[in-house]
């Protein structure tokens, strides 16, 4: 095995984890229409591994680990209560708020620390060539029990996404069907920016699912072309970091900016072609 693949293994590795679960709640979180959910229990997350710091926790640590998922479980249960309150103020207002008030929390919990600034910056883009086999491997089992979660209970979860009425949306028993969904969401968010920070999270969770939305309105077909894009990004995002000696998770995320801006030209194409006349 070569020198450069050894090192940048790790972090591929843990790229391919992140798109495996993250595409496909991104297709969830596309069709309730709360697009910035994943970045506001993200910086949730990372308000909890600050807080954790403050008060002499570790990074990188299961106490880090622990503090980070009780954050991240109290936003989840706050939008699952704020579904309901759509009728009278979009969810997204709400998810706005909270993001901004964990950002700034963040930044006053860091502010007391000796090296608040470097958490900052390992907050939002993480660090994904410092990353060993072993988290990989933690992170990846995680996964697979909640995949296991949404395999059992993927029509109720695909109903409360894709058929709001059909699923009961205002009743309580929804509510209660939206909080677990979010408890899971939850625990792969905390689990994920550990690795990634926010920003890559965010793009590994929206930008796959918007690229394959472009495109089909199939479940599966999505979730298909959602998976090779986050593979393949993330493979062009380290080979171009590694390279180019560039932060690994801003490149990363640069390189899915700009896979989805080729594939919304790629799709005006095609929606031009099929104009009346084009083809004259």
């Amino acid at each position: 095995m070569s020198l450069e693949l050894q090192i940048v293994l790790p972090g591929l590795l843990a790229c391919l984890v992140l798109t495996g679960f993250l595409s496909y709640l991104g297709l969830h979180v596309l069709a309730r229409e709360v697009i910035f959910v994943d970045i506001a229990l993200a910086q949730i997350a990372a308000l909890g591994t600050a807080v954790a710091s403050f008060r002499g926790v570790e990074p990188h640590t299961t106490g880090s680990y622990l503090w980070s998922l009780g954050f991240t479980f109290g936003g989840a249960a706050l939008f699952a209560l704020t579904r309901g309150l759509r009728k009278r103020v979009p969810q997204e207002a709400f998810i706005g708020i909270t993001y901004a008030v964990a950002a700034a929390s963040a930044i006053l919990f860091a502010r007391f620390h000796p090296h608040g600034d470097e958490e900052i910056k390992e907050i939002l883009v993480g660090s994904l060539l410092t990353v060993t086999l072993r988290e990989v491997g933690v992170t990846a089992l995680i996964f697979a029990l909640l995949a296991v979660l949404h395999v059992v209970f993927r029509r109720r979860f695909l109903a409360m996404s894709f058929d709001r009425e059909e699923a009961g949306d205002e009743s309580g028993r929804a509510m209660l069907w939206d909080l677990l969904f979010y408890a899971s969401f939850g625990v792969v968010i905390a689990s994920s920016v550990q690795m990634a920070g926010v920003l890559l999270v965010f793009s590994f969770l929206i930008v796959p699912a918007v690229f394959s939305a472009l495109f089909t309105k199939r479940l599966m077909l999505r979730l298909a072309m959602a998976w090779a894009l986050g593979a393949l990004g993330s493979c062009l995002g380290l080979w171009a970091s590694f390279r180019l000696d560039l932060p690994t998770g801003a490149t990363v995320v640069v390189t899915f900016g700009v896979a989805l801006a080729l594939g919304g030209l790629a799709r005006a194409l095609l929606s031009a072609s099929d104009l009346p006349g084009s083809r004259a």
